[in-house]
């Protein structure tokens, strides 16, 4: 296979953009029919487009946090890193606050500080060459996932995937998405579906959007229709993201996932994780231990904002679940594949 060939024809989406002054978002609430740009030109607007979801997947909002410190540092006057880290810090704390369940934003902030406590006279320099470095690492990270997870899968496959996890939710070519795509390059995949992804519809919005975009068929399904898919015999995996994997292999990702893995073990169907190692936590011992995120229950009284339920009805509105690791074949990161993960095989890919 030319991989070169592979990855630029199949990676044509930059949701993030430095520009030198400001940080320019593609703003993923108003796809598919209108490509704008959110301008951040303050930390606080950054944490402001994490919170609304602008941006969204978690290295996406990694990255986004790490340039949201870079346009902070602007406002402070200090001599060096020691110097300017208390003053940055309420600004860190605000863009740490904005997604709680996504490890990678505080993965990427304590990036950001690490760098800065040894910085010199030059620390502005240090912490946006540190935000390029987070963004670089994540593209790579992503191409090598892809090659990764797509060799697990067997020619002619199909595939069902679940929220976002494209070019749109990271630095570019995506993880659970990046599979798709070099397992369409290799042709190993077949034929691909995309769940819709209740409430914020990013299945449905997005991800078949964004595989349109690079000439990839996908066949979008309603979220209740997955398991009646599978007893078709037309997926042979579920390929997913993650926005926390613990240490025994527990994953929490998109509200939905866990429905989707009880059906696949059911169906004979293979279930994989695809983020990249900054999304493991080891000091998270398992699922219990994550906060779920709450969001706003109106979220659920309407779609693309035409309310569709009666007035004064209560709804229950988490944003992610948890997915046992008992229910996960195979975790891909860009360090190495983890199949039937625990605790222990876990630790032996990810305990250096």
């Amino acid at each position: 296979m030319d991989t070169a060939f592979d990855f630029d024809r199949y990676d044509h989406i930059r949701p993030i953009l430095w520009t030198g002054d400001a940080l320019e978002l593609l703003d993923q609430r108003r796809l598919p029919f209108a490509v704008e740009h959110v301008t951040c030109r303050d930390s606080d607007q950054v944490a402001g487009a994490i919170h609304d979801l602008a941006v969204r997947g978690a290295p996406a909002i990694g990255i986004a946090a790490a340039w949201g410190v870079v346009l902070a540092a602007r406002a402070v006057e200090a001599v060096d890193g020691a110097d300017a880290a208390p003053k940055l810090e309420p600004a860190l704390q605000r863009l740490n606050a904005a997604r709680p369940t996504a490890v990678n934003l505080a993965w990427a902030l304590a990036r950001m500080r690490r760098v800065l406590a040894g910085a010199g006279a030059d620390w502005r320099e240090v912490l946006e060459r540190e935000a390029r470095a987070i963004a670089d690492e994540d593209l790579a990270a992503n191409r090598h996932m892809g090659a990764l997870g797509a060799g697990l899968v067997a020619e002619g496959s199909g595939v069902l995937t679940h929220c976002n996890t494209g070019s749109l939710a990271t630095a570019g070519f995506g993880t659970a998405l990046g599979v798709i795509r070099a397992g369409v390059a290799e042709g190993r995949i077949a034929k691909v579906f995309a769940g819709e992804t209740r409430p914020w519809l990013q299945g449905a919005r997005l991800t078949v959007w964004e595989l349109q975009q690079d000439g990839i068929d996908a066949t979008l399904i309603a979220d209740s229709a997955a398991a009646h898919l599978m007893k078709t015999g037309a997926v042979q995996w579920v390929v997913v993201g993650a926005d926390r994997i613990c240490a025994n292999g527990d994953t929490a990702n998109k509200i939905g996932t866990y429905q989707l893995a009880i059906a696949a073990r059911h169906h004979g169907v293979k279930f994989m994780v695809v983020a990249p190692s900054s999304t493991v936590d080891l000091d998270t011992p398992d699922g219990a231990a994550i906060e779920i995120e709450q969001r706003d229950p109106g979220e659920l009284h309407g779609v693309g904002g035409v309310r569709t339920v009666a007035e004064g009805i209560a709804a229950w509105n988490p944003v992610f679940d948890v997915t046992p690791a008992e229910l996960i074949d195979a975790i891909v990161t860009e360090k190495g594949v983890v199949e039937r993960p625990d605790a222990a095989r876990m630790r032996a890919l990810f305990g250096n």
